[in-house]
């Protein structure tokens, strides 16, 4: 397959190709020229790209795929429909399923139904405790030779600061991140949005910011302590933002990540008791959303990620308190994050560096480039397109969007066009949605 006269960009190289063509050979990335250099090959599917963007294929490092356990919300095969829909040809999925991914058998069966499913690539993070509970390590080396990435209890804070060291050194061997919830349990238990003055108006208990300061606080220091590659989930406030640009600023193999939900809303969300808006860490102050903007534009904060944490109908319906956290966000995060871009807070190639080879780099996989020999992992965005998130266009099984079409958050400007794995379309796909 040759793809020409896209606009083709490429953070790994610092490529900004105004027009150009890519050569696809055998599920690789052959050449990247501007246009007109790559001959017709004899063979070979052309398609024009005019008025497109062409990249590597997006990789998110935190989803919530939910098998086994919770196929009532997703399962693996929907849920890598719903990651290509959204221009992701690799994600990396939490541990918290039912059982958990604490032990290989468990990381081999999510290997299996993301081949089988065919979609999306799939790399499993596995538990840092035995069954989230935080009491003891999960069967670590085990799950890193079946497969899995990285050791994240995400949902449950780590609050055990020996296992969290030993759960360091173990990776540390392993070479593989520790990813952390970072959350203090004993401030923020049964609170349900961010403190301030909207949780004192509308009557709710406020999880303070603190909460999450002081936890990332101490992954700092067990990171100096162990050497170990730490990984800060979901980034929030503003003072641990601080915290992670001076832990870099001293050398520490620290990273971050943010959500497009806590770079583009804020706590006044919650205004009206909108369930869709209710998620770990909360929607936190305008004061905050400016600092992770800011975060992410100067390379402080490594990467976006959806943490796309679907739930259902039902359950998102019960009273606001009784909620469970969390949203679906795979087919959004191209046109939310972009916004940033038009506005002129995030420059285009940190943009698709935050999406690419930033959490390629944090998962320590090969991918997230369009380097010749590379995998032909790509993503075709048309930037100007105007959508809405309707139940049609929805791809996952749940639906628990602030962003759903009639939300007054509908109106999307970017869309991911197609999206192609080792070569091969995926979507648009010819069979029916999972």
């Amino acid at each position: 397959m040759i793809l020409r006269n896209a606009r083709i960009l490429d953070a790994s190289r610092a490529m900004d190709l105004a027009k150009g063509d890519l050569w696809i050979e055998d599920g690789r990335v052959r050449a990247v020229e501007p246009s007109g250099r790559i001959p017709s090959q004899a063979g070979a599917a052309e398609a024009d790209l005019s008025g497109k963007w062409l990249t590597p294929g997006l990789i998110d490092a935190h989803v919530h795929l939910r098998e086994p356990g919770f196929e009532h919300k997703e399962t693996i095969a929907s849920g890598t429909f719903a990651s290509v829909a959204g221009g992701f040809t690799s994600v990396a999925c939490m541990a918290n399923t039912k059982p958990v991914n604490d032990h290989a058998a468990i990381t081999r069966f999510i290997l299996d139904r993301a081949r089988e499913a065919g979609f999306a690539r799939v790399f499993p993070i596995g538990a840092v405790s035995r069954g989230l509970e935080g009491r003891e390590l999960a069967e670590i080396g085990s799950m890193v030779a079946e497969g899995a990435v990285a050791l994240s209890d995400d949902g449950m804070p780590v609050m055990n600061s020996r296992l969290m060291r030993h759960a360091m050194e173990y990776a540390a061997s392993f070479n593989v991140p520790v990813i952390s919830h970072a959350e203090d349990w004993h401030l923020s238990e049964g609170t349900c949005m961010n403190e301030g003055p909207h949780s004192f108006c509308l009557g709710l208990p406020g999880n303070p910011a603190a909460s999450e300061e002081i936890m990332v606080a101490r992954e700092i220091a067990l990171c100096r302590l162990t050497g170990a590659r730490v990984h800060i989930a979901h980034l929030s406030t503003k003072l641990a933002l601080e915290h992670v640009r001076r832990a870099k600023a001293e050398g520490l193999p620290i990273t971050a990540e943010v959500t497009p939900h806590h770079l583009l809303l804020d706590d006044s969300a919650v205004l009206g008791y909108d369930t869709y808006c209710k998620m770990a860490p909360p929607l936190r102050s305008r004061t905050d959303v400016e600092a992770l903007i800011d975060g992410l534009s100067d390379g402080t904060i490594d990467l976006i990620a959806t943490d796309h944490a679907p739930h259902s109908v039902l359950e998102k319906s019960a009273p606001f308190a009784q909620t469970p956290n969390g949203i679906i966000g795979l087919q959004t995060v191209v046109p939310l994050t972009l916004e940033l871009v038009r506005s002129g807070r995030l420059p285009l190639l940190r943009w698709l560096e935050s999406l690419t080879s930033a959490p390629a780099r944090m998962l320590g996989i090969p991918h997230g480039t369009l380097a010749p020999g590379s995998w032909a992992d790509l993503c075709v965005i048309d930037p100007e397109f105007r959508w809405e998130l309707t139940p049609a266009v929805n791809a996952s099984r749940s639906r628990n969007s602030p962003h759903l079409a009639g939300s007054g958050r509908s109106g999307l400007v970017g869309r991911v066009e197609q999206t192609i794995v080792a070569g091969k379309s995926v979507f648009p796909a010819e069979r029916k949605m999972p």
